[in-house]
């Protein structure tokens, strides 16, 4: 459960190179954020708690979240960043100050104790890159970063998604959607570098898609300071190589989905050590080895799968370590960890992986849950300018009984009141929700191929319960009214395929606000 956080309002301050502002909440002693649910090789060294305890600041441009590092009291005083809206190269200036940016690129340099986190309907960085140098105890989480190009225009951070250099340690990427729409010569890199001594990183519950290059640690064969760093319940799809291609530095990947590797995967050399637990490849190539070397690295491998994998014939600058795939070294990692199946790994991820999911993640038994602790995917929202609004973070919700389809799907509806959105229903957040513009109307859940359901579950938002009367479920593919009743709550009807389902309102004593419209097979 999480516990309830009190926000002390500040002023208004203005990002001063494009005119755009955010509003800065302090949060009270007795509220210091917690970070939770980090596992791997983050936690040592110090641990990774990114800016708990300090102030939360929202901001809509790249140049307010410049503006809130170089606003704090110090470059090491903790802060959390919430980003809602499009941070793009043209919103993105450089602040000047005591702080360190850059223009056209997310900067986090020669500072440390920051969270940069998605809230409310989303934070996409279009096009523009995030540069982590010479930092420490960074988090990034809940955001997409698209189509960052090193050649074309506009260009930013290399043609990097996420890039690590010199001197970083602690950085924890967190239930992120990274992609690109090509590779190299379309003018895209890679979608996660580390480099220059780039240290104890985690690397969990992302989605990287669409890119030649998935990323590396290590740029060179004589960049070997890097590492140790874990990558666990990631998805890699549609990537041609580098997932990760690992240079003289130990890695820890487990319980990650490979689909659709085209020339290679898991690349140790020079050295470098891959421990690779519970993974699930499919339909891919060369998915562990050492390639385009002749410099050898090792692996310790147990528990994963390999579903129509083909492997290249060895040669001197080619180690593939299949088709009889054996370990070739031991290694030991510091930290408790727990192990999905592998056989479960692309059911599991496909409801927690990625930007948008509710942050939530695996209980090393297939079943996804939501996390008990840290960032929210809301935002605080005080509702007076008096000098302590409050609120109380709603509770989590509970998965009814088995997996929440709902989560990572689509939404849309018949009309939404101001300042709500359909998307709202399916973030696995209480604190938000969508409302008809009246007192009656349609939301629904949709999916893009025909899913089996049997149940729904309505929950109302805190201090609207009551409000929905009478309702029908429809199969919004066929029109087919699948059941009928009033008030919220979970509703049960013959198992049925469909792509799109809808809650239809049809009477209420008010207007209905709905936090989240549930789907469970």
């Amino acid at each position: 459960m999480r516990r309830a956080v009190a926000w002390r309002l500040l002023p208004v301050l203005t990002a001063g190179a494009v005119g755009v502002g955010f509003v800065a909440l302090q949060a009270m002693p007795e509220a210091a954020a917690a970070t939770g649910g980090v596992t791997g090789y983050a936690t040592q060294n110090g641990g990774t708690t990114g800016g708990a305890g300090g102030a939360v600041v929202k901001a809509t441009t790249g140049t307010a979240i410049h503006q809130a590092l170089c606003g704090r009291a110090s470059d090491t005083t903790p802060i959390t960043i919430q980003v809602e809206g499009t941070i793009t190269v043209g919103n993105t200036a450089k602040v000047s100050g005591s702080c360190n940016t850059a223009a056209g690129v997310i900067e986090l340099k020669q500072i440390s104790n920051v969270t940069i986190i998605g809230v409310g309907s989303g934070a996409i960085f279009d096009q523009i890159g995030i540069h982590i140098r010479e930092a420490k105890n960074i988090i990034i989480q809940n955001v997409t970063v698209r189509n960052v190009k090193k050649s074309g225009s506009p260009t930013s951070n290399g043609g990097d998604a996420i890039g690590m250099e010199s001197d970083v340690s602690n950085v924890w990427v967190d239930h992120n959607t990274l992609y690109a729409s090509g590779g190299e010569d379309e003018g895209y890199d890679s979608l996660i570098d580390m480099k220059a001594g780039t240290k104890y990183v985690t690397v969990s519950y992302n989605t990287l898609r669409n890119s030649g290059r998935g990323g590396l640690i290590g740029s060179s064969d004589s960049d070997t300071g890097n590492g140790p760093v874990t990558f666990h319940h990631n998805i890699y799809e549609n990537i041609d190589s580098r997932t990760p291609l690992l240079r003289a530095a130990t890695a820890h990947i487990y319980n990650n989905y490979y689909l659709g590797l085209t020339k290679s995967g898991i690349n140790p050399r020079d050295g470098g050590k891959a421990k690779v637990d519970n993974n699930y490849f499919k339909n891919s190539a060369d998915v562990l080895g050492t390639f385009y070397t002749d410099l050898m690295g090792s692996w310790q491998v147990s528990g994963n799968i390999f579903d129509n994998v083909t492997w290249s014939a060895p040669g001197t600058e080619n180690h593939p370590a299949g088709p009889n795939v054996t370990s070739t070294t031991t290694i030991s990692v510091p930290y408790s960890y727990s192990l999905d199946p592998a056989s479960c790994v692309p059911s599991v991820l496909a409801s927690t992986a990625g930007a948008g999911k509710g942050l939530q993640v695996s209980n090393g038994s297939c079943t996804p849950t939501s996390p008990t602790a840290g960032p929210t995917t809301s935002s605080p929202r005080p509702t007076s300018a008096s000098p302590t609004p409050s609120r109380t973070a709603g509770p989590t919700p509970t998965q009814g009984g088995g997996t929440n389809l709902s989560i990572g799907a689509g939404a849309d509806g018949s009309s939404k009141g101001s300042g709500t959105s359909y998307g709202n229903v399916i973030d696995g957040n209480l604190s938000t929700y969508w409302s008809p513009s009246g007192t009656t109307g349609s939301i629904s859940v949709k999916w893009s191929a025909a899913t089996s359901i049997s149940r729904i579950t309505i929950r109302e938002a805190s201090g609207a319960t009551g409000r929905i009367g009478s309702y029908r479920v429809l199969n919004a593919d066929t029109g087919a009214v699948l059941a009928s009743g009033s008030g919220a709550g979970t509703v049960s009807f013959t198992k049925t395929s469909l792509k799109k389902v809808t809650f239809e309102i049809t009477g209420a004593s008010g207007t209905p606000q709905i936090a989240e419209f549930e789907t469970y097979a």
